[in-house]
């Protein structure tokens, strides 16, 4: 955790009104907005506890709230980003190949984009882009919805607490993580199981 070392203690300088700004702000836009893929969103959550830990003008209650609103709302402004610019504009497309695609990401998502949607937060630059295809592969709104708040849950508020006993639990550094290789695991054998469910159709050339 060298990296969350660093941003521990650049965000201790900060005073408490700003620093629940710039924590929400960084989940928000690496969640919601495209360009933010790059952000280090799990180190940032991680230092967020960190410091709470360590100063008490940081209320931790505060933070993991304003967290996962951020986190929440993020996944929301990527699906509906997906939904309403993404799809019209794969609809314009006529290429086959195109039209393959949406129907795969259709399958996907129907069978398995409950579990994706959670997993995708444990995992850098994914989460960024899951929001937005699912909304273009029309996933069901209400599925998203709920697989989005437990994952704004787990990986959020999360790591940040993960962060914030780390100081006198050392093995809860080690929570985040297992965390992710569950939903990880749970969402292949998912997968697997549609899989085995519905068989893939043999295609046909035209």
């Amino acid at each position: 955790m060298e990296l969350a070392a660093s941003f521990d203690a650049q965000l201790s300088s900060l005073a408490p009104f700003i620093f629940y700004l710039v924590v929400a702000a960084i989940v928000f836009i690496e969640t919601g907005l495209l360009f933010g893929f790059f952000l280090p969103g799990d180190s940032v959550l991680f230092s967020a506890g960190l410091v709470a830990a360590a100063h008490g003008n940081i209320n931790i209650v505060i933070l993991v709230s304003a967290i996962f609103l951020a986190a929440f709302f993020g996944d929301q402004v990527g699906f509906v980003i997906g939904r309403v610019v993404g799809r019209p504009y794969l609809d314009k497309k006529k290429s086959p190949r195109v039209k393959r695609m949406i129907s795969n990401a259709e399958d996907f998502y129907d069978k398995t984009g409950w579990w994706a949607v959670v997993a995708a937060r444990f995992f850098p630059w994914i989460r960024t882009f899951v929001p937005p295809i699912a909304g273009a592969a029309k996933m069901n709104y209400y599925k998203f919805l709920s697989a989005n708040a437990l994952g704004a849950l787990l990986w959020g508020v999360g790591i940040t607490l993960a962060g914030f006993y780390a100081a006198t639990l050392p093995w809860v550094k080690s929570s985040s993580y297992a965390i992710a290789t569950f939903f990880i695991a749970a969402s292949l054998i998912s997968a697997l199981v549609n899989y085995r469910r519905h068989p893939r159709q043999p295609r046909y050339k035209s």
